[in-house]
């Protein structure tokens, strides 16, 4: 990645682990899932014998790490997904627990980013972090660092740090043409 000419890479601050009891969540979550549907009903004895085997192998495949510049996050089998935002896009990191996530002792963080297509829904959500929190707690800091240092893109960088001397001419040659457009609209 450039960054107005220096390289530089982005440093891992944190590997978020995955409480094990996730899988029994999803476990049994699916299972009652599958035995309130029609189609379901006939998969839920498939599911108790196979569902233990992929979800071992779905947690094994969850990734989700903080960098001081982004959140990754890896999941999926056959499916695979792999997401990464820059902390200067999350606009919130909500942190979730029903009854039954409590009662297990698990949460669920929902990240909304800048942008995102559907107004009040998340963009990502992870289920299951250990010290959850905490995990929060660090990814708002670390992106708190990041905006208020003015580091959000190069060319936002070029705009928000030009010094005023340079501003000054594209601010008076702004100033001139809005008054040249004053005087032609008051001739009409």
């Amino acid at each position: 990645m450039s960054d107005t000419g220096n390289t530089r890479k982005a440093t891992s601050l944190h590997k978020a682990e995955f409480d094990p009891i996730l899988k029994k969540y999803v476990y049994i979550g699916t299972a009652l899932l599958m035995a309130v549907t029609i189609v379901g009903l006939i998969l839920v004895p498939f599911w108790l014998i196979l569902g233990k085997i992929y979800i071992d192998k779905y947690f094994d495949n969850l990734y989700c790490e903080l960098t001081t510049r982004a959140l990754h996050f890896k999941k999926g089998i056959w499916f695979k997904t792999e997401r990464s935002i820059p902390l200067d896009k999350i606009q919130d990191l909500t942190f979730h627990e029903g009854p039954i996530l409590r009662r297990l002792g698990l949460s669920k963080l929902m990240i909304e980013t800048a942008g995102q297509s559907a107004q009040g829904m998340a963009d990502m959500s992870l289920t299951g972090i250990v010290n959850a929190r905490q995990f929060r707690e660090m990814v708002m800091d670390q992106r708190d660092n990041i905006t208020d240092r003015g580091h959000y893109s190069s060319t936002t960088k070029e705009h928000v740090k030009q010094p005023e001397n340079e501003l000054l001419p594209v601010l008076t040659e702004i100033h001139k043409t809005l008054q040249s457009i004053d005087r032609k609209l008051d001739k009409r």
